[in-house]
């Protein structure tokens, strides 16, 4: 039997989770709005209150899960949601994160259905009709799971690997991203063989935090076509352009110009030569032909910025994935030419820094000359995000922010 997600776990805090009950609906946001319209109808569900460390279980979905069921549900905060009815008396299991780790369970990430069982062997059986009629429709054994057993409070499972587990990445928290490798899942995301190839956990963070579900996504140097794989698998539109085409469904076009209406698209990617570094393809108006230690190399990224800003809709965001270069003992700061041109369209919303695993200096021979003759080799690039504005004249005020002041230790200062 092939493992499959079995069961979905929804979070709440103490102030929403009346809501959740009462209404017997399920929400979560746009960052989580995958697990949210992965569920279907009969799917087993539970909720975790984050706040309190319980979870509460065991629940059925009635619907399968899509957007706005219930608009006006925790005042819009929650758009993605399922109907959920109780199988029996709704149960409760404290300090439910530590007894999901040990089951091997994140509540964020897909349940294959082993995690199931051990899920469901938290809760003790009951003999209600609702269960009953569960059990009967399910087409596997989940409520009688035979690798868990409780015993005074304790569970002891048995370990295994889930292939799912790494099916998707992880939402980033922090502005450092570090990735393994280039793709993720069980079908490749763009060409791992070609020069500058980018990472597909990047594209897929973008499109958690910043898209919805069938927005259109603009790619206008689109590469090995990274983007329009990840865009496909998450359920976004794509339009993905390049000078050089590698592949039938990336249109050929130049990116300083782009045959698109004003205010069109819901989120642009870009990952731009920084320099010319590598040779990308024969064709003469490449802007990676051109040497980023020359002032046309920002003349002509400038005019690409340009048309991703009059085709971006008001409100929404560009990232710009770019590195700086070192060469023959010269430094050029080509990250921070490129996010002043930016500033000068978009707003910020954040920069990120972006590891480098994959590129040919990263051997031991080059590490060793790098120590040798005194120099650094590129460890990370930008990731620069950008919103373009809305439009909306919003009034100055003076921000206000409350700091967590801690006291310094005393006695370490005086000693010092």
């Amino acid at each position: 039997m092939t493992e499959r997600e079995g069961a979905h776990i929804f979070i709440c805090t103490n102030k929403s989770e009346p809501e959740c009950l009462q209404r017997k609906l399920f929400g979560t946001s746009k960052l989580y709005a995958d697990d949210a319209l992965t569920t279907k109808s009969g799917d087993f569900v539970f909720l975790l209150n984050i706040d309190s460390n319980v979870l509460y279980g065991i629940f059925r979905a009635k619907s399968d899960g899509r957007r706005d069921i219930a608009p006006e549900a925790w005042k819009g905060k929650y758009p993605y949601q399922v109907e959920v009815e109780p199988l029996g008396d709704i149960q409760t299991v404290k300090n439910a994160t530590k007894m999901l780790q040990k089951l091997g369970i994140e509540w964020h990430k897909p349940l294959t259905e082993s995690m199931t069982q051990r899920l469901l062997g938290l809760f003790a059986p009951q003999e209600s009709e609702p269960l009953k009629q569960a059990d009967e429709n399910t087409p596997w054994g989940l409520l009688a799971p035979e690798k868990t057993q409780l015993k005074q409070g304790r569970t002891n499972t048995v370990k295994t690997t889930h292939s799912l587990d790494e099916e998707k990445p992880t939402l980033e928290a922090t502005t450092l991203w570090d990735y393994p490798r280039q793709s993720y899942g069980k079908t490749s995301k763009g060409n791992n063989k070609y020069a500058g190839v980018t990472p597909a956990f990047i594209i897929w963070n973008l499109l958690q935090r910043y898209t919805d579900p069938n927005d259109l996504v603009l790619d206008p140097m689109g590469g090995s076509g990274t983007t329009i794989d990840v865009c496909n698998e998450e359920g976004r539109r794509v339009i993905c352009y390049d000078i050089a085409p590698t592949r039938p469904d990336i249109l050929q076009n130049d990116s300083r110009t782009i045959p698109l209406p004003d205010d069109h698209v819901d989120m642009i990617f870009v990952d731009s030569p920084y320099g010319d570094n590598i040779k990308y393809n024969d064709n003469p108006n490449c802007i990676g032909k051109i040497s980023s230690e020359t002032e046309d190399f920002y003349v002509e990224l400038e005019r690409v910025i340009k048309e991703c800003h009059r085709v971006l809709k008001p409100g929404k965001v560009i990232a710009w994935l770019i590195g700086d270069q070192w060469v023959k003992k010269k430094f050029t700061p080509v990250g921070f030419r490129v996010y002043e041109i930016l500033s000068k369209y978009f707003e910020t919303v954040d920069v990120i820094c972006v590891v480098r695993r994959g590129q040919s200096s990263n051997t031991g021979i080059w590490y060793s000359r790098a120590r040798r003759f005194n120099f650094f080799l590129r460890g990370f690039k930008y990731l620069f995000i950008m919103r373009k504005s809305s439009g909306a004249v919003i009034e100055a005020k003076k921000r206000t922010v409350k700091w967590a002041y801690y006291d310094r230790d005393r006695s370490r200062v005086e000693s010092s």
